[in-house]
């Protein structure tokens, strides 16, 4: 059925309901109240001419008596009286008339009808409207997970549509392995992990490994929202991770999935924010079916979360989530991997480089990537292009990166300059510095929040930074204040998120890494302290004086970067104003044109 026969059937069904109601409230309303009178007093009346009209039936007597505006209607029980119908007639009765008796089965429904007419309303205003959606009253307690039966028609998901986590495939390769012949493992008693935790960055393709497991095992798949357990009742929870476990132990071997575990898997009664009955309900229930449940059964929990930091220290215990595996975010050679897996099925140009466009995207994940390549995929076909070329997918780049350019906004000519210094500012500490990254783009063109930006890309993915490299690259974050104020002697707003990236590089310098005066000892907060009745419960680890110390630190540290900022951009003033001004006439200022203003200028041949 259609949305439009659906509504009109809605449509036609409340009309009829309107019209069954409103001839139920007309009929009700017509009908007069009746006093009842004793038998003696009917026939006192009839006796005074006062009975005008009469309906009799062997066991009741109604009709009415009185004149003008003063008609009563009225009921009496008959007594045995043969001479009543000659008395009516005498006292000229206008109209009597019998009735026929009313059996018990006519009795019962007009009694019953009622009830009966509630009832039916009800089921069809309130419990079919609570079905609506597959909300069924009755069914709280049962499980919401989706189930993807193993189907040889349907396309699975598996191993090779998953990329850039080669290491995690390997841990999960030997859960498949068991769920294809777990007899292999069991005649040399080894006990393969009840759950396999998966955490890590979000967009790294957790959930992709947990399908890629059921698709490569070819066992059914039940995948459910840890927050699809959370109700309003208490005990919900509980009941249906008992009726998941249930449907899975069925159908075994089969793989459980629940995503977001710390929607009920967060440490219990953990300050402000814990203590909720039913997640706990729900977490405690879920300890007990991984404990509850063997190996053996054919069962495998896998889950996944962004923050396993915050799950309770039982669930990551031995014999609950026997194996953690971290799934990051992909290096040069993954995000080339996953650039190829989300490439097929998309015309691309001669022209793309996948590994090009892998070394321009550092710090991507799975999710990234994806959305690039369908981004210069639409901008492609925007363009009535039989092909996405590499100009769509640099675009694309500046898109995901920065969002998209925002031509519309009107920018007078002041700003426009000042915004160019900013960016020449950037650009021009980050070329002289050594060891920064290589600027790959500049820009004044507005792209989401951003007036203008400088990309700077690196030539290959690092672990580990140094010093000299953090206050490198808070010079090129000032880089763009100081060429505003050596300029128009004057800042803006402009440098705010600037600074405020500045601040937080330094605050971690002095407290995180011991790269300060205050010598190797940390004040940062232990890891873990991620609810507010234990931050507010415990002191941060130091005295104000410390704390005193650390601030008087970061100023300083902030104050040396500007100086020596200032001091380049004085020494380099022309190729400062060089840079801004071709910013001004093109907007865009590429690497090559960039490497152009520092080559050194050819000698004349001899």
């Amino acid at each position: 059925m259609n949305p439009l026969q659906r509504g009109t059937k809605q449509v036609v069904f409340w009309l009829l309901a309107f019209f069954v109601l409103l001839s139920l409230y007309q009929s009700i309303k017509s009908v007069e109240t009746e006093v009842e009178i004793p038998y003696s007093d009917f026939k006192e009346k009839l006796k005074h001419g006062v009975v005008t009209e009469v309906t009799m039936r062997p066991d009741l007597i109604h009709g009415k008596y009185g004149e003008g505006s003063k008609v009563v209607a009225f009921r009496a029980y008959p007594l045995p009286d043969p001479e009543l119908v000659k008395e009516m007639a005498a006292a000229r009765v206008s109209s009597f008339k019998g009735e026929p008796d009313k059996t018990w089965v006519t009795a019962l429904i007009i009694n019953l009808g009622w009830a009966v007419l509630f009832i039916a309303l009800w089921w069809v205003f309130v419990f079919r409207q609570v079905q609506v959606g597959g909300k069924q009253a009755m069914s709280f307690g049962k499980s919401r997970a989706k189930l993807s039966a193993a189907d040889k028609n349907k396309k699975k998901v598996t191993f090779t549509d998953v990329a850039g986590c080669d290491e995690a495939k390997e841990e999960l390769e030997e859960i498949v392995q068991f769920l294809k012949d777990p007899a292999k493992f069991q005649k040399l008693g080894a006990r393969i992990p009840k759950g396999v935790l998966l955490y890590g960055p979000p967009g790294t393709g957790k959930t992709l490994l947990a399908k890629a497991v059921a698709g490569e095992a070819g066992v059914p798949f039940f995948s459910a929202s840890g927050s699809e357990f959370v109700e309003m009742f208490v005990g919900v929870g509980a009941s249906r991770v008992r009726d998941l476990f249930e449907q899975a132990k069925k159908a075994s071997p089969a793989v459980i999935f629940i995503d977001e575990l710390d929607a009920v898997g967060r440490a219990r009664f953990a300050g402000i924010g814990g203590g909720h009955d039913e997640r706990e309900q729900t977490l405690n229930q879920i300890l007990i079916e991984l404990d509850g449940f063997d190996t053996k059964e054919g069962v495998i929990l896998i889950a996944a979360t962004n923050r396993p930091d915050v799950l309770d220290p039982a669930l990551l215990r031995p014999g609950r989530f026997d194996r953690h595996v971290g799934v990051s975010a992909p290096d040069l050679k993954g995000r080339e991997a996953v650039l190829k897996v989300h490439a097929v099925g998309k015309t691309l140009g001669a022209d793309v480089d996948l590994l090009v466009i892998a070394r321009r995207t550092p710090g991507f994940v799975g999710s990234d990537l994806a959305n690039l390549i369908n981004e210069a995929a639409l901008l492609a076909a925007r363009r009535d292009k039989s092909a996405v070329s590499m100009h769509e997918m640099e675009e694309a780049i500046d898109r995901v990166m920065a969002g998209p350019s925002r031509k519309s906004r009107v920018i007078s000519e002041k700003e426009r300059k000042v915004i160019a210094y900013h960016e020449s500012g950037h650009t021009l500490i980050a070329k002289l510095l050594p060891g920064t990254d290589p600027v790959h783009k500049v820009s004044i063109i507005p792209r989401g929040p951003a007036l203008g930006y400088t990309l700077q890309l690196p030539t290959e993915d690092r672990y580990l930074t140094s010093k000299t490299d953090i206050m490198n690259r808070l010079c090129v974050l000032l880089g763009g204040r100081c060429a505003e104020e050596l300029t128009f002697t004057e800042i803006t707003t402009g440098a705010s998120d600037d600074l405020s990236k500045a601040t937080a590089y330094v605050r971690r310098m002095v407290t995180e890494f011991g790269m300060s005066d205050l010598g190797v000892a940390t004040f940062r907060k232990a890891e873990g302290e991620v609810f507010l009745g234990r931050d507010i419960a415990r002191d941060p680890g130091y005295s104000d004086n410390t704390a005193q110390e650390i601030d008087t630190e970061v100023r300083r540290i902030l104050a040396e970067c500007q100086e020596k900022t200032r001091k380049l951009l004085l020494d380099n003033k022309t190729m400062l104003e060089r840079i801004a001004t071709r910013l001004l006439e093109k907007e865009v200022v590429e690497a090559e044109e960039l490497d152009s203003f520092f080559a050194p200028p050819a000698r004349a041949a001899a």
